[in-house]
């Protein structure tokens, strides 16, 4: 596992990089928060990111969510100090751990295990999420092709439903690509789309 160590004071980063080799880490990449650091970063590819904020300003936190909204990778936060506002802006901006006061070599691969769990929730929640909204405008699309098939042709809802499925399985197509291309001729020819 790549792990990126955000730090720019060598002290604190040295007790991750212990926290992280006494866990068994050791494609560990340090990387300080100045000029392009985002784009090292990038290029790194890590796994995970461990950000060492210590006492942020809100001008280095803003910088550090920025890292976190460019990454879709866990990201564990460790400040000493906080407030609500920046535990907000920290989630609001996706960090999966956000540890106040606990910067300690043996909390290192809790919280680092604890940012990979969460992340992926995250993750699976909203391809979930990314599912269902697909799902519904399918449904939506295949219902206003049943719509346009049952004004034009007569038919009932089953019999609408059941032409646009045997037209998809004969063109080896979704039914909501048939009901799309429906609904798109029947707006050319002056129909309702």
């Amino acid at each position: 596992m790549r792990i990126v160590i955000v730090d720019d004071t060598g002290a604190r980063a040295s007790v991750l990089e212990e926290g992280l080799r006494d866990a068994g880490y050791d494609d560990i990449h340090l990387v300080p928060p100045h000029g392009a650091f985002v784009a090292r970063i990038e290029r790194l590819v890590p796994d995970v990111v461990l950000m060492d904020l210590g006492s942020p300003s809100r001008d280095s936190l803003e910088e550090m969510l920025i890292v976190s909204r460019a990454l879709a990778r866990p990201i564990a936060m460790f400040v000493d100090q906080s407030d609500e506002a920046m535990i907000g802006a920290a989630i609001d901006a996706g960090i999966s751990a956000y540890v106040v006061d606990g910067l300690r070599k043996d909390r290192v691969k809790p919280v680092l295990d604890l940012a990979i769990r969460r992340f992926n929730a995250f993750a699976r929640m909203q391809s979930e999420l990314q599912e269902a909204k697909l799902a519904l405008a399918e449904r939506k699309t295949i219902d206003r092709a049943k719509a346009i098939l049952m004004e034009t042709r007569g038919l009932t809802e089953p019999d609408a439903y059941a032409l646009l499925r045997s037209t998809a399985m004969n063109q080896g197509r979704r039914i909501a690509e048939v009901a799309d291309a429906l609904i798109t001729a029947s707006s050319l020819l002056g129909g309702k789309p």
